[in-house]
């Protein structure tokens, strides 16, 4: 997902996506402690998505509350 994508959510798609984002990084890190995952840098990536859904979602509530 590109920023200008995150930029156009809204507050409640943010909080959404960051939900359906976390439980996705939950399946792919007990994937790979099983068995190793063909890509492991999709851990990383999407550690990262669920970082810039949350700094998207903290400028929003903050630019709502002024």
């Amino acid at each position: 997902m590109k920023n200008t994508e995150i930029k156009g959510l809204t507050v409640a798609e943010l909080k959404e996506k960051i939900g359906s984002e976390t439980e996705n990084l939950r399946k792919i890190k007990f994937a790979h402690q099983i068995s190793s995952i063909e890509n492991p840098m999709r851990i990383k990536e999407n550690r990262k998505l669920i970082a810039r859904l949350r700094t998207e979602l903290t400028a929003k509530e903050k630019e709502s509350k002024k």
